[in-house]
């Protein structure tokens, strides 16, 4: 995965117990790739390339933790909602999403496009705006050879924002090239 970079600043939550894995020593700091990294495992680009980067992802790739830095300049922000911009729901989840397609496609060792089919149990506890870094936490479920499922969280200031289970698949030839 490369060098990581860091500078020793745990992730923390109010209520370690209930994250999805053991984050304790995971250094929000550190990144084991960065948006250009990213885009290189998975097709998401302009407006929904989401991910930051990846802080932390634990050998075999089953567990892994992303960034996004929420900045006032995205797109969602003049209307939802004017005066007080909250990221959307929707956006957070997808973020999620694509975390768990850079961790199947990081593991096959091929970047494929891929569909996200279905969110399950998804429940939203915290808002996220403007000037708040969102950590996404994602564990493994079950990966396949053209599926996969895994259960995700989102973190902001140390309280759990979302969490849910995601379930995507390789897209077919045929449609991932638009035909």
């Amino acid at each position: 995965m490369g060098e990581v970079i860091s500078s020793g600043s745990p992730l923390i939550l109010a209520d370690p117990g209930a994250a999805l894995f053991d984050v304790r020593s995971v250094d929000i700091a550190a990144r084991v790739t960065d948006k250009e990294g990213i885009e290189s495992w998975i097709p998401h680009r302009g407006d929904m390339s989401l991910l930051d980067g990846v802080v932390y992802a634990n050998e075999g790739c089953t567990e892994a933790v992303g960034i996004k830095q929420v900045r006032d300049g995205e797109f969602w922000v003049p209307g939802h909602f004017p005066d007080v911009p909250l990221l959307p729901g929707v956006l957070m989840v997808e973020a999620a999403a694509q975390l768990m397609c850079w961790m199947f496609n990081f593991r096959r060792g091929i970047s494929s496009p891929a569909a996200f089919l279905r969110i399950n149990e998804c429940v939203f506890r915290n808002s996220v705006t403007v000037g708040d870094d969102l950590y996404f936490l994602v564990k493994e479920v079950k990966f396949g050879g053209r599926g996969y499922i895994a259960a995700a969280q989102g973190i902001m200031d140390g309280k759990i924002a979302f969490e849910a289970e995601l379930r995507g698949m390789v897209l077919p030839e045929k449609k991932a090239r638009g035909l």
